[in-house]
């Protein structure tokens, strides 16, 4: 089976593609090294696993490290997401590490100049016919609130304002050079954007706030991928009903993962399936608890439900994670790919 880009593409953009491709805004290196039998150590292998896996992309990032100092982090406190990204463990409720102006001016921020782009470069020759590649970053809002803790970020937000504005200035402006680069390169097929701003139940805070702290640097990655005619894949979890009509205007072409426990694809691809790509919606939890069989069967009907006249890529309802039972993750990808041969 070759990789074809340009299928996932018309996918993103609502067009008839000849199969319905597959996608995952993070796999975990341990079952990527399960599926090719040795460890991913480079960007070949990065290759290789897409190759068997089925998919038509490798997924890129800069090399970034937005605490360079390690201020306020024990090196065991840190965590890679799935999706490349850092998770800073301190900052999850209570206080961070930027709560007033003085620990904002003694921070030391990256620079623009110092995000490495060259996987970028290197993997154009590397690439088999019909590969292409995505870039991916995010995280603008969540490091805005990671870095103060999310209960002094709620604190703030009503008794020192321009301290969260000034934060969230920074961190936009290093985020959104990422996407201006990736819009820009002539290896980058698709961008993808990731930040949470909902989770199963609701907001994680109001319209408003997004609307000062979110919604603008979405927009500006929502042009870049208009002006250079790149589809944009944005990543959140949780319900969306109250700010879908606002991504939209954002320029998002894909929606993921739309979360099976925060919202229903059926009437998710009913209000919104003439403007958004769905990606997504296979449970983690029945990923990492099910059967293949139960894998397979819901895979079909979120095809049913969201795939009828094309806009809708499978994947998971979050991420592929360490946990996830081996079987059921291999049995997603079989059914696409049969699904694809038909």
């Amino acid at each position: 089976m070759k990789p074809d880009i340009e299928q996932l593409i018309k996918t993103l953009r609502l067009e008839k593609a000849d199969f319905i491709p597959t996608a995952e805004l993070g796999i975990h290196p341990k079952i990527k090294e399960q599926l090719i039998g040795r460890p991913i150590l480079n960007l070949k292998d990065e290759i290789d696993f897409a190759l068997k896996a089925g998919y038509d992309y490798v997924k890129l990032q800069p090399g970034a490290d937005f605490n360079p100092l390690k201020i306020g982090v024990n090196p065991e406190d840190i965590e890679i997401k799935d999706d490349g990204t850092p998770q800073f463990n301190w900052a999850s409720e209570g206080k961070g590490i930027i709560t007033n102006e003085k620990e904002f001016e003694n921070y030391r921020f990256p620079s623009k100049s110092d995000f490495d782009y060259s996987k970028l470069d290197e993997i154009k020759p590397l690439l088999p016919d019909g590969m292409g590649v995505i870039g991916q970053y995010g995280d603008i809002f969540t490091m805005t609130w990671e870095m103060m803790g999310f209960e002094t970020f709620s604190i703030t937000l009503f008794e020192n304002p321009e301290l969260i504005s000034r934060l969230n200035n920074v961190l936009g402006e290093l985020v959104v050079s990422m996407f201006e680069v990736f819009a820009q390169h002539d290896n980058v097929d698709i961008i993808w954007f990731s930040d949470d701003i909902a989770f199963t139940n609701g907001l994680m805070v109001s319209p408003d706030i997004l609307d000062q702290y979110f919604f603008p640097w979405l927009k500006k990655i929502g042009d870049l991928a208009k002006k250079y005619n790149k589809p944009l894949i944005y990543h959140t979890d949780g319900v969306l009903y109250d700010v879908f009509d606002k991504i939209i205007d954002c320029g998002v072409d894909a929606i993921h993962p739309i979360e099976p426990k925060a919202m229903k694809i059926a009437e998710v691809k009913k209000k919104y399936g003439d403007k958004l790509c769905l990606v997504g919606h296979v449970d983690v939890d029945l990923l990492a608890r099910g059967t293949p069989e139960q894998v397979r069967a819901v895979i079909a009907e979120n095809i049913k439900a969201a795939g009828y006249n094309g806009g809708y890529v499978i994947g998971s309802g979050n991420s592929i994670p360490e946990y996830v039972n081996f079987d059921n993750y291999a049995a997603m990808l079989n059914f696409t790919k049969e699904l694809r041969s038909l």
